[in-house]
């Protein structure tokens, strides 16, 4: 092989590897026991409890304030269809109050305003 040929598969081989790492942003482990999704950058940990559910905030590995933040929370379990609205609470908590959340539900989260958009999240419960 010329030298030429070398250094372009070097750069070629350089340039791959560090585009995997610059990619690798994804949804985090979960902190509170939930499961974690990822939208506009923005992970979500929804966690549920026994009088509702919550939503934690996390921005590139930080708490995200839910100051401002609201929307309603959808869940589908069979055939029953059950909305709840979602509020901020304190620090990078969103808490929906008064759902049912059966194991094998699927559940739908439309939140306005995370840092100034609509979001939908979308997440499966095991």
């Amino acid at each position: 092989m010329k030298m030429k040929q070398l250094i372009q598969i070097a750069a070629l081989t350089i340039g791959a590897l560090t585009l995997n790492q610059a990619m690798a942003h994804g949804a985090g482990k979960p902190l509170h026991g939930g499961i974690v999704q990822v939208a506009n950058d923005v992970n979500f940990e929804f966690v549920v409890e026994s009088d509702g559910a919550t939503i934690y905030l996390v921005d590139h590995d930080q708490p995200m304030s839910s100051a401002g933040i609201s929307g309603k929370l959808t869940v589908l379990s069979g055939s029953k269809k059950t909305e709840v609205d979602v509020k901020a609470a304190n620090d990078n908590k969103l808490r929906a109050l008064g759902v049912s959340i059966p194991a094998g539900s699927k559940v739908v989260a439309v939140l306005n305003n995370v840092e100034g958009r609509t979001v939908t999240v979308r997440f499966n419960l095991k």
